[in-house]
């Protein structure tokens, strides 16, 4: 399945028009005038010539004369449509381009209105500026157990000091960067992989800032995959991969198994730091059981934030969790390969995301941030609980598993090109419009950071892939 079926496309600038020609380019159309014309007349002529060379030359012999004046007509006719076709080329190509109007540029300051108009060369801008920001907000600190440390906090606005790079801000701000292909020496790869080492529990993985000192498997998974996508020691890297998914059991995190944002998280950190690991199939498994019915959308089968109901509250359909799902399962089955109920569930998942019905959808319900929060009981005290708030820019989400291959291709075989194409479009200019400069903003909830490393990683990888979609080299 190609991009083109799907209608995907380059921005195309408007064509070169020479100054002298005036509006319209009139100097273009005498020549265009004179060969229709000409080849009004000359299909014709060229077909009566033949037909009456044929008729002096071909032989006495062919009896009767009927048959002569049949085959001279077949040569003419023949000669007429030749010269016919070859002047409609001609005059196809001395006409002039058909005006076309540029897309707009973004104007600072202003959100685009639609998903056309980003302009040519916006993304670069956008990831030059998202750059500039990664360099202002690099930190360093000294730290009297784990030693000198550069990075990022959790966010660009950190309102804490003094500033100290975290786990979670410089896996995320090291993804960036490498999305980014790093274009000077500004930032350090090196270090950041050093910083992320030193980071590491004493007792192996790495935990958020908010979960003290218990390694937890989301955060582990999350690392370790920037690290591998860094080129960090592999054995290390397979070392902590293992021990990572050793504490992904019921015993150890019974929260976290029955959370999908976990479980996604570990599936897509795993596939990329140690795809050979026996814990990838269990937790796919365990993610396509978890899938139901939504009989508002035509039965298909999606995901909500939790695996199974709580007292009280079951389990309700979620965008962003079934996003989250299409997109592991993808990334998945490319290094598993995928069995069949696995590839109907992640079938399901998409279709369920196309039958979106908002009219609109760079701004409908399936797109709206969603804020959740994982508790785990305290190891040392089962009173209390470890909270952590999880904040989902479900716009990218969602666009990141439209883009997957899988998605593309579930929706040329079932005929839902159009309903791809407009939810892919609106879901791009969601995000577009969260940004400001190149960095994104998070906006309610009272959150004090409103720009989280964690968004503006999302959002560009998001529109980097959306932009990887849309070129099409010119033929």
């Amino acid at each position: 399945m190609s991009p083109q079926r799907l209608g995907l496309g380059p921005l195309r600038p408007p064509p070169h028009r020479d100054p002298d020609d005036g509006a319209g380019g009139r100097r273009a159309a005498a020549p265009t005038r004179f060969v229709r014309w000409l080849g009004g007349f000359g299909c014709l002529a060229a077909g009566y010539a033949v037909f009456q060379s044929l008729v002096g030359v071909l032989p006495d012999g062919i009896p009767p004369d009927t048959a002569r004046y049949a085959l001279a007509a077949v040569a003419g006719c023949a000669t007429t449509v030749a010269v016919w076709l070859a002047t409609a080329l001609l005059r196809t190509r001395s006409a002039p381009p058909a005006p076309t109007l540029p897309a707009p540029r973004p104007v600072p300051g202003q959100h685009p209105t639609g998903p056309g108009e980003f302009g040519p060369g916006a993304f670069t801008e956008l990831a030059m500026q998202t750059y500039e920001a990664l360099v202002a907000g690099l930190t360093e600190a000294d730290d009297p157990q784990s030693g000198r440390l550069t990075g990022w906090p959790h966010g660009l606005d950190e309102p804490t000091t003094p500033l100290r790079p975290t786990s979670v801000g410089t896996a995320y701000g090291l993804h960036t960067a490498l999305d980014l292909a790093l274009p000077d020496g500004r930032i350090r790869t090196g270090e950041l992989v050093d910083t992320l080492w030193r980071l590491r529990l004493p007792d192996g993985g790495w935990a958020a800032r908010s979960q003290g000192s218990i390694p937890r498997p989301e955060v582990t998974a999350l690392v370790l995959g920037a690290l591998a996508r860094a080129g960090a020691d592999p054995a290390r890297i397979a070392e902590e991969a293992e021990h990572c998914a050793s504490r992904l059991t019921r015993e150890l995190e019974p929260s976290g198994l029955e959370m999908t944002h976990v479980v996604t998280t570990v599936l897509r950190g795993l596939l990329r730091a140690a795809p050979e690991s026996p814990a990838l199939p269990r937790l796919r498994e365990a993610l396509v059981d978890a899938a139901f019915a939504d009989p508002l959308r035509r039965h298909q089968r999606c995901w909500g934030p939790r695996f199974s109901a709580v007292v009280g509250r079951p389990v309700l359909p979620s965008p962003v969790h079934t996003a989250q799902a299409v997109l592991a399962l993808d990334r998945a089955a490319a290094v598993l390969g995928e069995s069949p109920h696995v590839r109907d569930a992640r079938r399901e998942g998409i279709r369920w995301l196309l039958a979106c019905p908002g009219p609109l959808h760079d701004g409908c319900p399936d797109l709206r941030n969603v804020h959740e929060v994982v508790r785990r009981p305290h190891p040392s005290d089962l009173s209390h609980h470890e909270v952590l708030p999880v904040r989902h820019f479900t716009a990218s989400w969602v666009l990141r598993a439209l883009l997957t291959p899988g998605s593309a291709r579930t929706a040329a075989e079932d005929g839902l090109e159009r309903e791809w194409r407009e939810l892919t479009a609106g879901a791009a200019t969601a995000v577009w419009r969260r940004q400001t400069d190149g960095v994104w903003t998070w906006e309610g909830d009272g959150d004090d950071l409103g720009h989280p490393m964690w968004m503006t990683y999302q959002g560009l990888s998001a529109l980097r892939t959306h932009a990887l979609w849309m070129y099409q080299p010119h033929v």
